[in-house]
């Protein structure tokens, strides 16, 4: 095989404690989904336990009854076997897993229940997509070495929408890709072949259930996708994927009915443009009827949308949503639009204020199969950026929290830069949208339901249709990430997407047993390099949020002034006495953007968190933080102490060597390397870069380079 397999590498293990479970499936119901579940519980058995997996599937059908008992510990949630039906499964001689289906509207269409009676395992969902990732769930749990008596009785995945977004050229290129070529499209031909279907089994063993295959920039003939060109060819693997529970999406270009329509125009209120997006849609899902919907980048670095016809992104987003709303399919609306032709000697003009000014006015006016997808922060993906203030604003829209897999700013899979600790700082920000002040008493009340994982849960507003996306890191090389270790982000993205409750060191945890057989203390010093990884990338890259810093195009590497000038809107301003951007309510007045505790906070540079100073404040090199050294001192500190954590990094990788395969321990030790020169890089440039603005030397005497 040409290709990995990643956290499904089933690895022999015959001291497990329940394989005995893996001997026998006793399928109650009928399915693609279920058939796809019972292969999976069957490649598993004989991979890691050395068994021939036996099925079941003539149990007989025993009518209800009235009994339902409540589950111990979990309220609200009914029992949903009754007694007679487990002492007919338990009077089977044989230990194995029962799969089945029964109504139970506390499961919701993807939730599962497990249950234990004699020596039987009973795994019960409404729809078949709970099943398998019942199934997933109980492999995830045996390649631990977990006992399955402590699965949760009942899981429910946190999010509806749990996306990948792949930027994958219709050539076979990926935008931002740097893990090799698409597996997807090559020269314009769509892909479909094992790797697909392995794919597919990755996607449902993470609980993700919607992607868009194609890049949102929409070129080299991509908006063919949606012609009866390539119908044949969406709708096999749209089949698929489904197959696993993934919902297929395309991306489209806004001026479709220009580009593939032979109109003239793409005015989303003009009648004949409404009945083209009408009768492509139509044609669309009479040919490919389990499709998902659109994903749409709009009016954004150049790309068209209904600016160009004085229309705003409302009326853009629900001309397609109504054409596809007969169908059930929903529009993903990207809010990253921004001016991008911005004349640095502007300092009023702010671009992370631009996602906010376009999209709050409009709450209230989206379809409601209209999905707004929100960056984590406000301007691009960067290592340290604050939480978009969109996020609590819009309280009448639906909302999906888009984060980046794919390593742009943070490494490109060359750096190992393990992100699951960022989006769950993300995911647990209080926006404080749900304060409600009593002036009179002089007192606030609290509604906790305000984080971030609290408005794209939809516990907030009580929306259905959000969640989140990310931009994936995936290509045709052979270990699929790149970097071995970028693994864990693809991996972490889908658990922390399922249950935002989840912690950033248990996923890794969770990762690490899955893709490695390694024993406590191994297993310790890779989830160390793991965790520490973040916070080591940022120490020797842009200080305290004040971002970009890259080079210019590939975005890989220091070149500190290579957008300073530019039309992008990525300015830090540095000159011989302050660096940062006045984003405060006396200045660009970004921070009157948050809610009120947010607001303050990051208005006054007491209170401000020092991590994103330069992102909110101008300030004097001279500055003292609160650690007590200056401003210029610790961007000096920061880029030596980077450099030697990457360097602990590879002395601890190397006490791995004898308990990792060769061929991924030399992979991840050679990019390690690379790591470390540009993590060097980093240093020598930043420092001499302040060195030379400044005249100040490092106080601990350190060579910086003139």
């Amino acid at each position: 095989m040409k290709w990995e397999q990643l956290w499904l590498n089933y690895q022999l293990n015959l001291d497990y404690c329940d394989q005995g479970y893996f001997n026998f499936v006793y399928q109650r119901s009928q399915g693609e989904r279920i058939d796809n579940a019972v292969k999976e519980l069957t490649k598993a058995a004989k991979e890691m336990f050395g068994t021939s997996l036996m099925v079941r599937s003539n149990l007989q059908e025993i009518e209800d009854i009235e009994d339902i008992e409540d589950i111990e510990d979990i309220e609200d949630i009914e029992d949903i076997e009754n007694l007679e039906e487990m002492e007919k499964i338990g009077g089977i001689d044989e230990q194995g897993i029962v799969l089945q289906l029964k109504e139970a509207a506390t499961l919701g269409e993807e939730g599962y229940q497990v249950q234990f009676e004699g020596n039987k395992l009973i795994l019960t969902a409404c729809e078949q997509k709970g099943l398998l990732y019942g199934v997933f769930h109980i492999i995830r749990q045996a390649k631990q070495g977990k006992p399955l008596r402590e699965l949760p009785s009942i899981n429910i995945p946190n999010n509806k929408y749990r996306m990948l977004n792949h930027w994958d050229d219709f050539e076979g290129k990926i935008e931002r890709g740097y893990s090799g070529r698409s597996f997807f499209f090559n020269n314009r031909e769509i892909l479909i072949n094992e790797r697909t279907l392995d794919y597919a089994r990755l996607l449902a063993s993470m609980g993700i259930n919607q992607i868009s295959i194609n890049n949102v920039n929409v070129r080299e003939g991509a908006s063919e996708l949606i012609t009866k060109k390539y119908f044949s060819e969406v709708k096999v693997l749209a089949e698929l994927l489904e197959g696993y529970g993934v919902k297929l999406f395309l991306s489209v270009n806004f001026a479709s009915p220009m580009v593939i329509g032979g109109l003239d125009s793409a005015d989303p209120l003009e009648e004949r443009v409404i009945a083209w997006w009408q009768e492509k849609v139509k044609e669309v899902v009479e040919n490919v009827p389990n499709f998902g919907g659109f994903l749409v980048k709009a009016d954004s670095e150049g790309w068209p949308g209904p600016f160009a016809y004085h229309r705003n992104h409302a009326q853009g987003a629900n001309l397609l949503a109504d054409a596809l709303a007969p169908y059930g399919g929903v529009v993903i609306w990207r809010c990253f639009v921004y001016n991008c032709q911005q004349d640095w000697r502007d300092t009023t003009t702010d671009r992370a204020k631009a996602a906010y000014d376009n999209f709050a006015p409009l709450d209230g006016q989206f379809a409601p199969n209209v999905i707004l997808q929100v960056k984590n922060g406000p301007v691009d993906f960067q290592v340290r950026e604050p939480v978009s203030p969109l996020f609590g604003q819009m309280k009448q829209t639906n909302q999906i929290l888009e984060v980046q897999i794919a390593q742009e700013y943070t490494g490109q899979q060359v750096d190992c830069c393990y992100l699951v600790p960022m989006w769950k700082e993300v995911l647990d920000f209080r926006t404080y949208c749900g304060e409600k002040e009593d002036t009179a008493a002089d007192t606030v009340t609290d509604i906790v339901a305000d984080t971030v994982a609290d408005i794209v849960a939809g516990r907030t507003f009580g929306h259905v249709a959000c969640g989140m996306a990310a931009v994936t890191n995936t290509g045709d090389d052979s270990n699929w990430t790149g970097h071995d270790l970028a693994a864990a982000n693809l991996y972490g993205f889908g658990r922390l997407a399922w249950d935002t409750s989840l912690s950033a060191e248990a996923i890794a945890r969770e990762w690490i047993a899955m893709t490695y057989n390694l024993n406590k203390e191994f297993e310790d010093t890779m989830v160390e390099i793991l965790m520490g990884s973040w916070p080591t990338y940022e120490k020797y890259t842009s200080p305290l949020g004040i971002g970009w810093m890259v080079n210019a195009s590939h975005h890989y590497g220091p070149n500190v002034e290579a957008y300073e000038y530019d039309v992008w809107g990525t300015y830090h301003r540095a000159n011989h006495r302050a660096i940062g951007v006045d984003r405060t309510s006396t200045g660009t007045g970004m921070t009157e953007q948050y809610f009120g505790p947010n607001a303050q906070r990051y208005d006054h540079i007491d209170t401000c968190p020092e991590e994103l100073l330069l992102f909110f404040h101008r300030v004097d090199y001279t500055h003292r933080l609160r650690r007590g050294v200056t401003l210029l001192q610790h961007i000096y500190d920061t880029h030596f102490e980077g450099v030697e954590e990457v360097e602990e990094m590879i002395r601890k990788w190397n006490t791995m060597k004898e308990a990792i395969c060769p061929v991924v321990h030399e992979r991840v030790l050679e990019r390690f390397y690379r790591q470390l020169e540009n993590s060097k890089n980093w240093r020598d440039v930043i420092n001499t870069y302040f060195y030379r603005k400044t005249l100040q030397p490092d106080e601990k005497g350190r060579h910086i380079y003139e």
